[in-house]
């Protein structure tokens, strides 16, 4: 490199851009699958939290066991009562169904 010279040489900007490309080449499809698998969680908890209310609410008022649908920050959770497997106890399931952006999550859980 010429000791005269007051900015970047070209080919050191070349090699930079390469490295920071390089860099975003692998970085860029962790942080797509990360986001995927933080949404998937938050749908998750999300469908958790209405079942147990559901439940909640089913065990305080003895209502009957309905279908019903939820919309929550434009997410549609529907929830579904089920006879289980075993000797006749409810369970309840919500269910977000697949699309485009959301991928499909089924939370159930027996009412004791």
């Amino acid at each position: 490199m010429l000791n005269s010279s007051k900015g970047y040489f070209l080919l050191e900007l070349l090699l930079s851009l390469s490295a920071l490309f390089l860099l975003c080449l692998f970085l860029l499809p962790l942080l797509t699958e990360l986001r995927e698998q933080s949404r998937q969680l938050e749908l998750e908890n999300k469908a958790r939290q209405l079942m147990y209310e559901e439940l909640q609410a089913n065990l305080v008022s003895n209502r009957g066991t309905s279908f019903s649908t939820s919309i929550q920050n434009g997410i549609e959770y529907q929830i579904i009562w089920k006879e289980s497997e075993w000797a006749g106890q409810k369970e309840v399931c919500v269910r977000v169904e697949k699309n485009s952006f959301l991928p499909e999550v089924e939370v159930c859980g027996l009412l004791e």
